[in-house]
């Protein structure tokens, strides 16, 4: 998204409104009863927080933000979700000692979080230093391949040999009964 040369001081709408939806959903997540209805709310969430980040022009994040969250993920969670079959029959009955310290724990969460952030001055935008190139793919892969290679090389490592596990494990021998 191009700007002009002038320095912008009001919020755009669109970032308003995506903040809007991301907020509720992000609550709708929390307050849902049905636990279908909480994925879904989710993946809102998820797409609202694609949505941020094509304003800040990180198409790349967006991008995999909706098919690996919003897609896979969530079909993971749903699919987690319809084979427990969780009901409010099955679900125990939580004391309210245990309703009271969750409270307690969210409160006390919210409380630092607001004790932490409560110095912080966000950096405005200056025209002059903006970068338009700076959440492109080509960058991010510099990035990846130069500063981070060692880091990149060990998690391909460590998902290759989880590959190999996992078909290890799954294979079967002749008579082998399974559990």
């Amino acid at each position: 998204m191009l700007r002009s040369a002038q320095h912008d001081t009001s919020m755009s709408p669109l970032f308003l409104f995506l903040s809007f939806v991301a907020l509720l959903s992000a609550l709708g997540v929390v307050l849902a009863k049905n636990p279908v209805h909480s994925v879904l709310f989710l993946i809102l969430t998820f797409f609202t927080l694609s949505g941020h980040y094509l304003l800040l022009n990180a198409q790349f994040l967006a991008a995999v933000n909706i098919i690996v969250y919003a897609g896979a993920i969530m079909v993971l969670f749903l699919f987690v979700i319809m084979f427990l079959n969780l009901n409010e029959d099955t679900e125990p009955h939580k004391p309210a000692l245990a309703k009271f310290a969750a409270a307690i724990a969210g409160g006390s969460l919210l409380l630092i979080l607001v004790a932490a952030l409560r110095n912080v001055s966000p950096a405005g935008y200056d025209p002059t230093s903006f970068d338009s190139q700076i959440g492109m793919v080509d960058r991010l892969g510099m990035v990846l391949f130069k500063d981070y290679a060692l880091p990149f090389e060990l998690a391909s490592i460590l998902l290759l040999a989880a590959m190999v596990g996992s078909v290890m494990l799954g294979k079967r021998e002749t008579g082998e009964r399974n559990f």
